[in-house]
């Protein structure tokens, strides 16, 4: 899939990966018609066959493996991967409390996605929410003893899938490359989602509501 141009001399030889926009635009010649495109030509940057196996490696692997955690988080302990990791992450808080946009933000979802299953798991008594008093509409999420419980009951099972799924078929010098790719990768989304965000107004917390 990469993207090559045609050279002087009818050769072929593959663009820059570093050029996503021609440095060639189109002028606004003069005495040409009105109408006329003076934008920038934008380039693809078509993945090269290394650069295509690797995604397509990857893109399985972020399909078929949160697909598989959440069947058997659901089959062996009533709770899917998601509503895990929330349990998981207030177990570990102090008071076992947490502020729904710091808990949003720690599980990597939006704050509607997280109000949706913290409202299952508050009507499963697993977690209550609490109004935080002053100004604003925010609110603490707190694990409560059965969460807790339940949290620690299916924690060798999560375990256990993480290792037979992931863990086990790495070398242990491959662990340091995977957390590397984990941390870059959120780096550029979370940078992807305050480039669209900075001009949007900040919404309310209604996950109390």
């Amino acid at each position: 899939m990469a993207k090559t141009t045609a050279g002087a001399k009818g050769q072929r030889h593959r663009r820059p990966r570093n050029e996503s926009v021609s440095d060639v635009t189109a002028p606004a010649a003069e005495g040409s018609g009105a109408g006329e495109s003076t934008a920038p030509v934008v380039e693809t940057r078509w993945l090269s066959r290394d650069e295509l196996a690797a995604w397509l490696a990857n893109s399985a692997i972020m399909i078929s493996l949160p697909a598989a955690l959440d069947a058997r988080m659901q089959r062996e302990a009533q709770m899917t991967f998601f509503e895990y990791m929330v349990l998981s992450v207030l177990s570990e808080q102090p008071a076992r409390t947490l502020q729904m946009s710091d808990l949003a933000a720690r599980t990597s979802a939006s704050l509607s996605r997280l109000s949706h299953v913290v409202g299952r798991l508050e009507k499963r008594a697993l977690i209550a929410r609490t109004r935080i008093p002053g100004s604003g509409r925010r609110t603490n999420a707190t694990l409560t003893e059965a969460g807790y419980q339940a949290v620690v009951a299916a924690a060798p099972g999560h375990v256990a899938a993480v290792r037979e799924y992931l863990m086990d078929e790495l070398e242990p010098h491959e662990l340091t490359t995977l957390r590397r790719i984990g941390t870059a990768v959120e780096a550029a989304i979370k940078r992807g989602q305050l480039d669209a965000g900075s001009a949007a107004p900040t919404p309310p917390d209604t996950s109390a509501s």
